[in-house]
């Protein structure tokens, strides 16, 4: 008889999570090794939300906190919406939960049932697919493609939807890609999603914060389907608080009262400290992060460079937000590497550059595409140059 339970064949590794695990190993074997694997900020928390972690362990907020997060978290998270993003919600629409991973399997826990469609743009972040597999959802891909600068167009999405569509899981900005979807081109989406009463969107804004350009709106901010509209945040990215596991959750008030149904069974409230340190963040200047936005342009624009000078042979979509380039690699199918072997994908490709010059970068497949590689740039200029240039050489020896 079997160990696992039969869910746990819907549910593989993180791809990202398992190379940063490599990474980690060849380290140890005094190799020198260029990672652009995992998307966290290489900056610390800043210093006015560390304080305020300290200070309320001097207070004693050591207790169990309410499932939903703490009334101070709650509404300094509804008050930020309202002042970066002119939308207004109560604070009883908001949920905290262990960071944004489980707000999102949260909700597709608490809304979709076995068989349900949740359509996936591709490229998608890796744990979209195995949570929408793990609430046995039926997952519908829609691809977006390089001349459509990665991002889907209203005519597919319109084609994706089905009477069993349950979700439409949107990211934007987007990890992997980096793409940013305008108000124009969200509003196109919006259009089609009007007609569909009976889908609700999942919007992953974790990176809402980090972009390059402007035009940006967030999906939520159209009154049509606004009360359909879920939107994921956290502390994470915009805020450097990796660690801190904290995620967010606003919804229509039957949603967050789901949400809090499940996460009450699985993990009750998050943890107490950390809500306090992210009340401080969300409800602080935000000059930090701006600081680390511009840091972020300015290796996005470095990267470019050495793209477009070393590699030119790489279609490579510009990205506006978030910290990863997601070039597509096809161009070196079929070449030969110097030990003779045949480079038919993207996998073999990646795992060249790890095995050749100790360069280590995700393949697509993590994230459904089967021609790409996705890189991240939240490492260090000095790092990026150098990991880009001895890319650069490794391609070069591919004949």
């Amino acid at each position: 008889m079997p160990i696992a339970a039969d869910r746990m064949n819907r549910l593989v590794e993180s791809q990202t999570l398992a190379l940063a695990a490599k990474v980690r190993q060849l380290k140890a074997q005094g190799l020198e090794v260029y990672s652009f694997t995992l998307g966290e900020p290489d900056f610390d928390t800043p210093d006015h939300i560390r304080t305020a972690a300290m200070e309320a362990i001097r207070r004693g907020e050591t207790h169990y906190p309410p499932v939903a997060g703490i009334p101070a978290l709650r509404q300094a998270v509804a008050d930020f919406y309202q002042r970066e993003f002119g939308l207004s919600y109560p604070a009883s629409q908001v949920l905290i939960s262990t960071g944004a991973k489980q707000s999102l399997i949260n909700v597709l826990m608490s809304l979709v049932n076995p068989g349900q469609e949740v359509i996936l743009p591709t490229p998608y972040w890796v744990s979209y697919l195995p949570m929408t597999l793990m609430c046995e959802g039926t997952p519908v891909f829609i691809e977006a493609k390089d001349e459509n600068g990665l991002k889907i167009t209203p005519e597919q999405l319109e084609g994706a939807i089905t009477p069993h569509t349950k979700l439409f899981l949107f990211n934007s900005p987007s990890n992997p890609t980096g793409a940013v979807y305008t108000e124009a081109e969200t509003e196109t989406l919006v259009q089609v999603l009007e007609k569909h009463p009976h889908v609700y969107i999942l919007a992953d804004e974790i990176y809402s914060l980090i972009r390059f350009g402007g035009g940006y709106k967030s999906i939520a901010s159209f009154d049509s389907i606004r009360d359909r509209v879920i939107l994921i945040n956290g502390v994470s990215k915009a805020f450097a608080m990796t660690g801190w596991r904290i995620g967010v959750t606003i919804a229509v008030p039957e949603i967050i009262q789901l949400c809090e149904r499940f996460q009450g069974q699985v993990t009750s409230g998050a943890c107490s400290i950390a809500q306090h340190a992210a009340a401080t963040a969300f409800a602080s200047p935000l000059e930090p992060t701006y600081e680390m936005v511009k840091a972020f342009q300015a290796r996005r624009d470095e990267a470019l460079r050495i793209f477009a000078q070393e590699m030119p042979d790489m279609r490579l979509t510009q990205p506006e937000g978030a910290f990863y380039l997601y070039p597509n690699v096809s161009a070196y199918f079929g070449k030969k590497t110097p030990n003779g072997h045949l480079i038919e994908n993207a996998d073999q490709l990646a795992e060249y550059l790890v095995e050749s010059v100790r360069v280590v970068t995700v393949p697509g497949t993590a994230f459904g595409t089967n021609q790409h590689i996705r890189l991240s740039y939240a490492c260090a200029m000095e790092d990026l140059t150098k990991g880009l240039m001895r890319m650069a050489e490794g391609l070069a020896q591919l004949r």
